[in-house]
């Protein structure tokens, strides 16, 4: 799931509707047209249909009969409340299932990924810094739970990012990853735990 590998171009567009909605490119409540967003990838309607799909049960986008599909609207406070309060639920179990059992590769993946938020700043590559930052959080995920956690975890911070105002410098954004880390790396859940719930706001 984490190496390299070959990416389909479904999945190639998917991962750039996503970015264009997390960017605000693609705003809030803007209707997607099938025929031009073919001609834009260069792909016929049948694949788009596919990724607009996909993305719908995502819960980037929204589909209306007679309306056609959009992306979704923002979230209201309460909801936002509500999606964190699960997202923790969620994290805070993966790490109790993990603890102790990362292995040396495993360390070197999230640092990688820490590399990549860094650098990402460095070139005020917000949309990268998100796509990094879900990646850092997602493998947790996935060492606790698997694709079956992961596809839980994955339309709820998906929809979160969707209106994420928390602005972080770069500095508090890698240290708070870091420090997660770190607290993995010492067998110390306690820590990784408050450590995670300092990070998800």
């Amino acid at each position: 799931m984490f190496g390299n590998k070959i990416v389909s171009v479904k999945d190639q567009i998917a991962d750039q509707l996503r970015s264009d909605i997390i960017s605000g490119s693609l705003e809030p409540n803007e209707r997607l047209s099938e025929q031009a967003l073919s001609e834009r990838f260069g792909v016929s309607r049948g694949p788009i249909r596919e990724v607009l799909l996909q993305l719908t049960k995502e819960g980037l986008l929204v589909s209306k009969s007679n309306c056609g599909v959009s992306v979704n609207s923002v979230l209201n406070s309460k909801m936002q409340e509500l999606m964190v309060d699960i997202r923790r639920k969620i994290e805070i179990h993966a790490l109790s299932s993990i603890k102790n059992t990362l292995t040396e590769e495993d360390f070197e993946y999230l640092d990688g990924t820490l590399e990549r938020i860094q650098e990402a700043f460095s070139k005020e590559d917000f949309t990268e810094v998100t796509k990094a930052d879900m990646d850092f959080h997602r493998f947790l995920i996935f060492k606790a739970g698997g694709q079956e956690l992961v596809n839980l975890w994955y339309p709820i911070v998906l929809r979160m990012r969707m209106n994420y105002k928390r602005l972080s410098s770069p500095k508090d954004c890698v240290e708070e990853h870091k420090a997660i880390t770190d607290a993995l790396r010492e067998k110390s859940l306690a820590k990784a735990k408050k450590c995670l719930l300092a990070n998800i706001k």
